[in-house]
Parts: C-alpha cells; sequence; structure tokens
C-alpha cells in the first residue's frame, strides 16, 4: 500500500508545480499540458509559461514581437497559435527551440516579410497559416527546415507579388496550398511536377492571364471544384483572375468541373463571356508576323549598333537573335537583347559582318527575318593603301599644307582650309540614295581614341569643323542616314572617309607699345576722377560758409521781452508807460536795462492808472525805446 502512495505522490508532483499564467486558463490533461491565455489583452507572450507545455493558444491579443526566449527550451511544445495579434517582427532564431512543433498559426497579423532566419529550427512543422497579413517578400530559403514535412501551407490575403517559386517546387509532402487573394502574376509551367501529394491549389483573385498546364495535370484527374472529386483528384480553383482565353487555356477548359462563375478578359471577342459556355474552338492562338525589322545596316567598327525586329501574335511572342555564325545571341557584356526584339551589340568588330536573324515564336508557330550588318574598318591612314593613279572620279591626289603636313583624301571627301583649329569638309551630292535625311560626321585624332559625332542637314555639302586641336593627325568619316524603304527605319551609308593634319599654333607676344599706352590711359582717367572730386569739394566747403555767415546775422536780430513775475495782468497793455524825472532821462538816453525799478505808492496815485506796475519787472533790450523815451520827456516839459 505505502508503494501505490509513493507512485500516485511522484506521477501528482510534476503536475502540481506545473506553472499557469495570470489570467490564463491551464488544462492538465495527459499526457499534455495546454495553456490558454485567449483574449486576456496581453502585450508579450507571458514569461512564467510552463517549458514542458505542449499546446499553447495566445490568440485575440496585442503580441507585437516575438523573441528567442519566449519560446526557448518548450521542446515539447506541439501546437502553438499567435492568431489575431499585432504582430510585425520575428526576431532572428525566434523558434530555434522549437523541434517538435507540428502547427504554427500566425494568420490575422502585421508581418511583411519572411527571411531564413524567422521560421529556422521548425524541422517537423506540418502546418503553416501565414493568411491576412501583409506579405510582400518570402526569401527563398525561409522554408528550408521543413521542406520534406509540410503539408498544409496558407499564404492568402496578402500582398504577394512574386512567390519563391523554386522553393514552393520542393515542397514534396504538401497536400493544400492556398495562394489566393494575392497579387500574383506569373506561374512558371512545371513548378508543380514534384508535388505528388497536392490535393487543392487555390489561386483564386490573382492578376494572372494564363495557367499554364503541368505534368502533374496530366497524372492526376484536375477538378474546379472540391463537391464531388475524388480523394486522389486535385482540386484547382482559379477564379477571379483577368485570363487571356486563347489556346494556351484548352487544357483548363478541358477539365470535369460544374457550372463556375468564371469569365474571360480577353481577346475583345472573349471578353465578358463564362469561361465553362466557350467553346473549345473558340480557344485560338494567332502564329507571329514579324511586322517590321532593320534590313542592312552599315556601321564604323568600334560603333555601337541597334538592330530592330518588331512582331505581333497571339501569346505575344518571344523574340531570339542567331549570330552569323549560327550561335544563340545571349545577354553578355558587348550585346543585349531586349524583350521588344530589339539588340544592342555596344561596340561592332569587322567579324560582326554578316547576316543576323530574328527569330519570332509562341505558341502557334514562330516567324523569321534577316538582317544583314556590314561593319566598315577605322579609318587609319596607311601608306599601302594609297590608290595607283588613274582615271576615276573619286579625288586621290595628295595635298600639302602650309606646316608641311599632307592630306590624304579617299573616296570623294576633300578637306580644305585647313587651320590649327578648324578645317573645311566638302562632299559630293547624294541624289543616288533616295530619302537622304541628314549627314553624320565621325572623327578622331591620332591621341584620342574616342569618336566625335556631328550631324549635319542633308542640304549641306559642306562644313566646318572649328573645334580641333593644333597639331593633331585626324581620321574622318561622312556618311549618309537615310530611311529605308523596306522597313521604314534608318540606315546609313558611308560617303567617304579621310586623313588630314591641323597646323601647329604659334603664340604671338603682345607689343610693349600697348602695354604702355594702357598704363597711360589709366593714370589719365584716374586723375580726371581725383580732380572732380576736389572740386565737388571745394563747392560743397564754399555753400558751407556761406550759411553759417547767413545764420550768424540772423541771430544778432535784437527783440524786446517783457515778463511779468508779479502781480496782475489788467491793464499792462493800454496804460501808457509813467513819466520819469530828469535825471532819469537822461540815464535813459543811453543804451542800458532797467532792471527792478521799484515805484512809491504816492507815485501811482499821482499818476492814476499806473498803480498796476507795482511789483513789475521791466527789461528794456531795445536802445531805441528808451531813446522814444527821451523825446518823450523833452516835449511834455
Amino acid at each position: 500500500m505505502e508503494r501505490v502512495l509513493l507512485c500516485l505522490s511522484l506521477l501528482v508532483l510534476p503536475i502540481a508545480t506545473m506553472l499557469c499564467p495570470k489570467r490564463c486558463t491551464c488544462q492538465n490533461l495527459l499526457p499534455s499540458y495546454t495553456v490558454l491565455c485567449a483574449k486576456t489583452g496581453l502585450l508579450f507572450v507571458p514569461p512564467n509559461i510552463d517549458r514542458q507545455t505542449a499546446e499553447l493558444r495566445l490568440m485575440d491579443n496585442f503580441i507585437t514581437t516575438l523573441r528567442h526566449r519566449d519560446f526557448a527550451n518548450m521542446s515539447s511544445l506541439i501546437h502553438l497559435t499567435l492568431s489575431r495579434n499585432t504582430i510585425s517582427l520575428i526576431l532572428p532564431y525566434a523558434f530555434a527551440d522549437l523541434q517538435e512543433l507540428h502547427a504554427l498559426h500566425l494568420d490575422a497579423n502585421r508581418l511583411t516579410t519572411l527571411d531564413d532566419t524567422h521560421l529556422q529550427g521548425l524541422v517537423n512543422l506540418r502546418h503553416l497559416i501565414l493568411a491576412n497579413n501583409q506579405l510582400q517578400h518570402i526569401s527563398h530559403g525561409a522554408f528550408q527546415d521543413f521542406l520534406e514535412t509540410l503539408e498544409d501551407l496558407d499564404l492568402s490575403y496578402n500582398n504577394l507579388i512574386n512567390v519563391p517559386w523554386d522553393t514552393i517546387g520542393l515542397l514534396v509532402s504538401v497536400n493544400t496550398l492556398s495562394l489566393d487573394h494575392n497579387l500574383i502574376e506569373f506561374v512558371p509551367e512545371g513548378i508543380f511536377s514534384n508535388l505528388h501529394k497536392l490535393a487543392r491549389l487555390d489561386m483564386t483573385s490573382n492578376k494572372l492571364k494564363k495557367i499554364p498546364p503541368d505534368p502533374l495535370f496530366l497524372r492526376i484527374p484536375v477538378y474546379a471544384k472540391t463537391k464531388g472529386s475524388p480523394l486522389t483528384a486535385l482540386v484547382l480553383s482559379f477564379g477571379g483572375n483577368p485570363l487571356h482565353c486563347n489556346c494556351e487555356l484548352v487544357w483548363l477548359r478541358r477539365l470535369t468541373r460544374e457550372d463556375d462563375l468564371e469569365t474571360c478578359a480577353s481577346p475583345k471577342e472573349l471578353a465578358g463571356k463564362y469561361f465553362w459556355t466557350i467553346r473549345e474552338e473558340e480557344f485560338v492562338c494567332e502564329p507571329p508576323m514579324i511586322t517590321r525589322h532593320t534590313s542592312k545596316m552599315f556601321v564604323m567598327e568600334g560603333q555601337e549598333v541597334s538592330l530592330r525586329c518588331r512582331s505581333v501574335g497571339d501569346p505575344e511572342p518571344t523574340t531570339h537573335w542567331v549570330s552569323p555564325d549560327g550561335k544563340l545571341i545571349a545577354n553578355t557584356s558587348r550585346t543585349t537583347a531586349y524583350e521588344n526584339g530589339s539588340l544592342d551589340i555596344l561596340t561592332a568588330t569587322v567579324k560582326d559582318s554578316g547576316v543576323f536573324t530574328c527569330i519570332a515564336s509562341n505558341a502557334a508557330g514562330e516567324a523569321t527575318a534577316p538582317v544583314e550588318l556590314v561593319v566598315n574598318p577605322s579609318p587609319h591612314y596607311d601608306p599601302k593603301l594609297e590608290p595607283e593613279p588613274g582615271p576615276s572620279d573619286m579625288p586621290t591626289s595628295i595635298k600639302s599644307n602650309s606646316s608641311g603636313g599632307q592630306t590624304r583624301v579617299e573616296q570623294r571627301v576633300s578637306v580644305t582650309e585647313i587651320t590649327a583649329t578648324s578645317v573645311t569638309i566638302r562632299w559630293p551630292s547624294q541624289s543616288h540614295i533616295p530619302g537622304v535625311r541628314m549627314y553624320q560626321i565621325q572623327y578622331n585624332s591620332s591621341t584620342d581614341e574616342i569618336l566625335i559625332y556631328r550631324m549635319i542637314p542633308a542640304s549641306y555639302k559642306l562644313f566646318q569643323l572649328s573645334d580641333l586641336a593644333s597639331a593633331r593627325d585626324y581620321d574622318l568619316c561622312v556618311l549618309a542616314v537615310y530611311d529605308d524603304g523596306v522597313t521604314a527605319l534608318t540606315a546609313t551609308r558611308l560617303v567617304g572617309c579621310v586623313s588630314f593634319s591641323t597646323e601647329r599654333e604659334y603664340h604671338h607676344c603682345r607689343s610693349l607699345h600697348d602695354q604702355f599706352l594702357g598704363g597711360t590711359m589709366i593714370i589719365v582717367i584716374g586723375g580726371i576722377i581725383v580732380a572732380s572730386v576736389l572740386v565737388f569739394i571745394f563747392i560743397l566747403l564754399m555753400k558751407y560758409k556761406l550759411h553759417s555767415q547767413h545764420y550768424k546775422q540772423k541771430a544778432e536780430r535784437v527783440s524786446n521781452v517783457c515778463s511779468q513775475t508779479n502781480g496782475g495782468q489788467q491793464g499792462t497793455a493800454s496804460n501808457p508807460p509813467p513819466p520819469r524825472s530828469s535825471s532819469s532821462s537822461a540815464s535813459a538816453s543811453k543804451p542800458s536795462i532797467l532792471l527792478s525799478q521799484e515805484r512809491p505808492e504816492s507815485y501811482g496815485a499821482q499818476e492814476g492808472g499806473y498803480g498796476a506796475l507795482k511789483g513789475t519787472t521791466v527789461v528794456d533790450l531795445n536802445p531805441e525805446y528808451g531813446k522814444s523815451f527821451k523825446e518823450d520827456d523833452s516835449v511834455s516839459q
């Protein structure tokens, strides 16, 4: 009995010691331990979750970041649900310790990218749900650790334009692949050939114009609806795409299906029609047809060449180029082939001369067109190439210029009026070439390998180059640019080439007389300016002196000022001045100032109204005023 109790205590002890986070629900259902923390307002993964947990559900919270320590040492975890959070960042190796995890739900979060380290360590993962995120990029190594174990991959409702198709093609155990409601525009052909267990492929509501046939679709029955399909069949959903209904979708039209609402977006005659109501005979393609191409082109060695080839067809043709030696031209450092059918040769060589072949192909067939390229060697002077004298319409004489250099003229192009920095080029009319648009002059010097181009109007028969360097040897060619009547493209034809040398430039010394004359003029002009300034200053001084005298005379004028300091103001203006005695009259004849003259009250009584001047101070500033008083006193006497 004691042994039984001991065994029970050992069995119950681990369960009793298991931790349960606050506000979470924990279930001890042997042999697993489940933690439920849904809708608890968590901002991060609780740190006190028991490391022996087998199922952890953290949905409907506000978790933003997943770190390695959140799930460290949880090697027993089998099911992890993080749905409907706000997770936008997964730190590297956050799930590295979850080797036994089978299901990971990260749907309805804010993830934008997945790189190689985000899901590393999930070696037994079977179900990965990433729907309803904001994924724009998934690296090719993001699913590397569970390529052989993954059974269910859900990438629906994201912003994926490019899917890591190479990685998708290696998911050999996948049963359900959901790629619906994205922005996918292209599906590689044969990408599903190794997915032998694939039972459901959903590519609804993308931007696919075509769905290429795949060897997988030929090995197993393909249905367009889940209802009624056998377990060994593949259910393919592709509605909501702008399908281009041509012969490339005939295989899709032959699928076993029920009535559905998929429609065609193009071509015009099938736009808007229900996909399943269109007969197979109406899914047609048009073979390619080359509409425009370069027929023949003449270029100089070292010049850039652009060969054109335009084609139409349904589906859009793919253009390839074949070199004159029969090899397919690929993109290299010297050649570039574009999707629109153009071929650029950055540096043409004489070996490039020959007939190139433009090949346009699509599902309905192919079309070819030859393009001839003639590369003329670069014009360099060589005495061995000197022509023998004889009757010819091309000027071949050798002319000597003033500097002793020789100018050799080839193929009807001549040079005249050679100086140290300029030369005049002449060429005959090219009336035998129809549709000449302009002339092109190409030249370079003996010390510079860079070709210089000049475009000249078609009406010109001569042109003066004025940007040359002195004492240099130049090679020059004139080409006629015209419209090819067959292709309506621009072509060139060589008119002629010539070599010449510019004169040496001598620098002339300046005359000393000119230098002295210039210095004298500067001195004279400076003297005139100084004299003008002095005269102006003298005039200002004279005007200042005259104004000073005027203000001085004005200040000497004298005015009468009467100031009352005491007493009343009545009668001071109407009463005449009091009479003066003889002694005071004598003193009044002199210019003087009478200050504080006080009169007795009896004097005021005798004189009547003059009593009002009592206590009044009179200031006499006018000498004439005293004189008038003296005259008045003499008259009164």
